[in-house]
């Protein structure tokens, strides 16, 4: 066969794309001996693929039934309900956890807000207070002074 032809094949053959004829066109090319320098990696290939057809397996294999009994899936969908039921026990615990810890958040947001409100209302208080002490003390004043007019005015008399 022509060697043009034959590295045709060899194209088709690495992109799998040939059929079995050309295959055995290949094989016998490359198992004749008179393969091309530049081709011949690949009679090693086809060699070895010659080879391997004629070999077969003679150990024996000892294969076991499988012995699946109802009574296994049984006890696996018993232990299968015990574990859902388990994780949502711990799943709903773990939920009711973090419903009291965000409440508890928001109740001291808003006892936060009530103390803040409380110390400014405190604050004016203060402020009102300060200013009838004052008013306390003018008036206090005014009533010295008061009896001192009233002392001087008896003695003018």
């Amino acid at each position: 066969m022509e060697l043009a032809n034959i590295e045709k094949l060899l194209e088709k053959y690495l992109n799998a794309e040939t059929t079995l004829s050309e295959e055995k066109i290949l094989e016998a090319y490359f198992i004749s001996g008179e393969v091309a320098p530049h081709l011949e990696e690949y009679s090693f290939m086809f060699n070895y693929f010659k080879q391997s057809k004629n070999e077969k397996f003679t150990k024996t294999i000892q294969l076991k039934p499988e012995k699946t009994s109802r009574m296994n899936w049984k006890w696996l969908s018993v232990a299968a309900s015990v574990v859902l039921l388990f994780s949502t026990y711990i799943g709903y615990g773990k939920y009711q956890e973090q419903e009291q810890r965000r409440q508890f958040e928001q109740i001291k947001e808003a006892l936060h807000m009530v103390s803040t409100n409380l110390n400014k209302g405190n604050e004016a208080l203060y402020a009102v207070s300060n200013n009838i002490n004052k008013g306390k003390e003018a008036i206090g004043h005014l009533n010295t002074y008061e009896k001192a007019v009233n002392k001087v005015i008896e003695t003018v008399n």
